[in-house]
């Protein structure tokens, strides 16, 4: 064993490691959910975080909160909620501290809120049925659909108190408590962004999003305000020429081909997501009787792919 002095200190963890024993930088955001009477209320949090991102039937969220508080019990009534992310702006990230005090009743926080609500897409595409408002000074809203059957948690209900067994992953999962998945039903963002995504990032057109660091000091909330992310792009390495592709497309399916064209216009696909896309090109050629993709199919498939990704 070496006799150097290692430049690190062990320190000890407890309850709410995440910010009393470690520096963790988190998202801000604010979840509306329905109250009993069909009205919005809002709380704020950090522990939200991707959940299943790729090759399930949908995409998800992961929510962690106490499972007393006014989010946990509306979701558990109701299922529905949205998830707000707001931008840096000091105002929002102190009606953001203010919102999420525990202890007040939602009418009572949302009385003198100074964010504006308004209906989402799935209220508009569900007249029929009710949905949390989302806030209008967002710059991104997840509204999004409590997957309450996984780890048995469909019949969780409001208590006082709860009691073991509890679950895993997802409904109670302690006495204190409860993790939702969350399915993103709609990805609702403002156009500026939309135009970010779609068309290109650039260092001065991310949104201003706030770093979050939590309660650490028994009096205050700590957050650093937005600045330009930097851009490293991928060494010329890492990418793939027009040979690689080939072969990877001869292995997706043997009923459908690629000509060489066609795979030149998949070179700058990193090469972790190639079989990805390949596999969604060869789906179109089924879709469409071709048992042939050229040069001209990947641009159709292209533009099909923008289109819904603007949500056309």
């Amino acid at each position: 064993m070496s006799d150097q002095i290692s430049s690190f200190k062990n320190l000890r963890i407890v309850d709410n490691f995440y910010q009393t024993s470690a520096f963790y930088p988190m998202p801000t955001i604010m979840v509306s959910t329905l109250c009993e009477d069909g009205t919005t209320s809002l709380g704020s949090y950090s522990l939200c975080f991707p959940y299943y991102v790729a090759g399930k039937d949908y995409y998800a969220m992961l929510l962690c909160c106490r499972n007393n508080s006014n989010t946990a019990e509306a979701l558990l009534r109701k299922n529905k909620c949205a998830l707000n992310f707001i931008s840096d702006e000091r105002k929002y990230f102190r009606e953001a501290v203010r919102l999420g005090y525990p202890g007040d009743k939602p009418e009572e926080k949302m009385k003198s809120t100074i964010f504006q609500l308004e209906e989402g897409l799935m209220a508009r595409e569900n007249p029929d049925s009710v949905f949390p408002k989302i806030v209008s000074q967002a710059f991104q809203v997840f509204e999004c659909t409590w997957m309450k059957e996984l780890d048995g948690a469909e019949n969780d209900r409001v208590q006082e108190f709860y009691k073991p067994p509890y679950h895993d992953f997802n409904g109670i999962t302690s006495e204190t408590g409860a993790h939702f998945i969350l399915r993103v039903d709609r990805i609702l963002m403002k156009e500026e962004f939309q135009n970010t995504i779609i068309n290109g990032s650039k260092r001065g057109n991310f949104p201003s999003v706030p770093v979050d660091y939590g309660y650490r000091d028994n009096s205050s909330f700590w957050y650093m305000r937005h600045r330009p992310p930097l851009r490293e792009p991928i060494p010329e390495t890492k990418g793939v020429d027009v040979s690689v592709v080939m072969h990877a497309s001869e292995r997706i399916d043997p009923d459908i081909r690629f000509t060489e064209e066609a795979c030149a216009g998949l070179v700058k696909v990193p090469r972790v997501f190639l079989n990805r896309v390949l596999t969604g090109c060869v789906g179109w050629a089924k879709e469409n009787g071709i048992s042939l993709i050229t040069a001209e199919h990947m641009t159709i498939i292209n533009d099909k792919r923008s289109k819904e990704r603007r949500g056309g």
